[in-house]
């Protein structure tokens, strides 16, 4: 294949591509954007973003998964099209998104559903399993944490932000939402850096770049603390639920390196494991090889359900 096929879909030829919705639900007072595609009563897959993206992150695989599955993919509040209201109004934390996400999903009606975490998405999605064990289906894990071997060098100065809270170390996170770094999540570690489509750091920085947004995101700097203490319960999840694990890991990450892609074995023995030769948001170049494994895996653990 060369870099600029599209990746084999696995409907007829002659068969219309599937339809992506784009729509906002007003849940608990606040609008909630989100990506929809697929039959209504087909398995549901929800797909949680990572930082400093959205749901934007999706827009490729969604119609490569819409032919048979109910596709939702939402935008947490502060990022893409959700709403983004002050940071002094609104608490900004994982376990605030898992609840938004939680009764997103039962206005939807869904009440079954795998899941494709990354980066953010997996304190969100795994959050939300501890809510609900029994509606998870699966997991698609894309360099996604739920393991203290994969917080590395390059969450030291988050880290000296947790011990004290202080507004210096706050302030020395601020390059994190310069464009320099929004474009180093998307070319770090790439081979082909001409299969990244630009616009993705442009679209991500002039949302990170909106009035207020910086405090949003810095204040989420400082409660993704709180998930740390939560993966033993993550693991636990694993271990006594056993859902089937899909990890599809862009092994070249600083952010969240491949030391954090096989403890999930330990947990989940069973659980099939792809070190993929690419970074950050490994669905920018990668799409031609985890399309497939993606449909593969949910053909075979969801067709039934």
């Amino acid at each position: 294949m060369t870099p600029s096929a599209a990746p084999q879909h696995t409907t007829d030829a002659n068969s219309s591509p599937p339809v992506t919705h784009y729509r906002t639900a007003t849940v608990d007072g606040l609008d909630i954007f989100y990506r929809e595609a697929g039959p209504a009563n087909g398995p549901a897959i929800v797909l949680l973003h990572g930082f400093p993206t959205s749901s934007h992150m999706f827009r490729n695989l969604i119609p490569l998964l819409a032919d048979r599955y109910h596709v939702i993919a939402p935008d947490y509040p502060g990022f893409g099209l959700s709403a983004a209201p002050d940071h002094a109004a609104f608490d900004y934390g994982f376990g605030r998104y898992a609840d938004l996400m939680d009764n997103l999903l039962q206005k939807l009606g869904v009440q079954r559903y795998a899941m494709y975490v990354m980066d953010y998405g997996a304190p969100v999605g795994y959050r939300l399993a501890l809510k609900h064990p029994e509606r998870v289906t699966a997991i698609v894990v894309q360099n996604g944490n739920a393991y203290e071997e994969g917080l590395k060098a390059f969450w030291d100065p988050i880290k000296a932000y947790w011990a004290d809270g202080s507004a210096a170390h706050r302030e020395a996170l601020n390059s994190l939402v310069a464009p320099a770094t929004t474009k180093f999540q998307y070319t770090d570690g790439v081979r082909d850096v001409s299969r990244i489509d630009p616009d993705n750091w442009s679209h991500d920085q002039a949302l990170l770049d909106r009035p207020g947004n910086r405090d949003i995101q810095l204040d989420l700097f400082y409660d993704y603390r709180t998930n740390i203490p939560l993966y033993p319960k993550f693991q636990a999840f694993f271990r006594q639920y056993k859902p089937p694990m899909l990890i599809v890991w862009g092994k070249n990450d600083t952010i969240f390196p491949a030391d954090g892609a096989s403890p999930y074995l330990r947990d989940l023995p069973d659980a099939e494991l792809h070190l993929l030769d690419t970074g950050h948001f490994a669905l920018e170049d990668k799409l031609d090889e985890m399309a497939p494994l993606i449909r593969r895996f949910l053909d075979r653990h969801l067709a039934s359900r």
